[in-house]
């Protein structure tokens, strides 16, 4: 059983152009990334605790000979991994994070 929930149709989401959504009361950033997948994160940057990371730099960075997508938050750029919600830059908190095929 699916714990997804509708927000919008994926064709309503430009890639590398991430949305921000109000899911209940929770804000979310929707990310249609380079490999077509469709990845939601908190729109809750989690070093300042602001409602920024819609409006970050969709990327990617590889990992060990793989391809991974990434966002970078808008404010200190630092960059988190779009799977598994690793921050690149530091051991900072994770951007909490799941992925939708």
């Amino acid at each position: 059983m699916s714990n997804w929930q509708s927000i919008c149709k994926v064709t309503d989401i430009d890639p590398n152009l991430p949305e921000a959504a109000l899911f209940g009361t929770e804000q979310v950033a929707v990310v249609k990334a380079w490999d077509e997948q469709i990845y939601v994160v908190s729109n809750v940057d989690p070093r300042t605790q602001q409602g920024v990371m819609s409006r970050g730099i969709v990327g990617d960075r590889d990992v060990e000979g793989a391809r991974r997508a990434t966002l970078a938050s808008p404010i200190y750029k630092e960059v988190y991994d779009l799977e598994t919600g690793k921050c690149y830059a530091n051991d900072a908190t994770p951007c909490p994070c799941t992925t939708h095929a």
